[in-house]
């Protein structure tokens, strides 16, 4: 048992196939294009795939939603998250032209049709989404200023549109001005290992982002 099945007891045959596949496909490309930490790259399910993953734990996406994920780098969070959710709409951006090459290069070889990779800045998407998702790219307040206006204004889901932002750390600071606004759920709720003691998922609704 792969560690995602581990914790993800309902995948399908092509679904574990899927994760089998990515610590080979992103060893390959960080020797090309360094997207993943050196260090990082032998855990690669632990601290990238199922970290990503903590997201569908706190919200599983519907078939037909529209997920936006934000300075994706290679593909994460949002390439585990389109493995899991096959029928939800994916567009991953990035700024920098590498990290999409590698991202379609990984889309390609999965197979994953409901992913959509742009080589774009955030402020320049003019689309709306259900969740625009990111892994701590930046410190919380920005994060919120390039998501203004981008979100529809019906919520299907459990919870309301909005912001789904993993995070680790001491968070005060930083979230000092959302704390009454925002839910924090602890990965550490939902994962084992040690490495996700600190680790978060944010949400923000989109009525409360300024």
């Amino acid at each position: 048992m792969s560690l995602v099945e581990e914790y993800f007891l309902s995948l399908s045959a092509k679904q574990s196939q899927q994760y089998s596949l990515l610590p080979q496909l992103y060893t390959e490309w960080n020797n090309k294009i360094n997207i993943v930490s050196r260090k990082d790259i032998e855990n690669l399910m632990l601290k990238h795939v199922l970290h990503s993953l903590s997201i569908a734990k706190v919200q599983p996406f519907l078939a037909g939603a529209k997920i936006l994920d934000i300075g994706t780098g290679g593909g994460f969070p949002g390439i585990p998250l389109a493995i899991m959710f096959p029928e939800t709409e994916f567009i991953l951006a990035d700024s920098i032209a590498k990290k999409i090459k590698v991202v379609n290069e990984v889309k390609n070889e999965l197979k994953l049709n409901n992913v959509t990779a742009l080589n774009v800045r955030a402020e320049t998407i003019k689309h709306q989404f259900d969740f625009i998702i990111s892994r701590a790219v930046t410190e919380f307040p920005v994060f919120c200023s390039w998501t203004k206006g981008k979100f529809l204004k019906q919520s299907k889901h459990n919870l309301s549109n909005g912001i789904l932002y993993l995070k680790g750390g001491d968070l005060k600071e930083e979230m000092a001005n959302y704390y009454n606004t925002s839910l924090m759920f602890n990965v550490s709720d939902f994962f084992k290992d040690p490495f996700f003691e600190t680790k978060k998922v944010i949400h923000l609704s989109a009525q409360f982002i300024r």
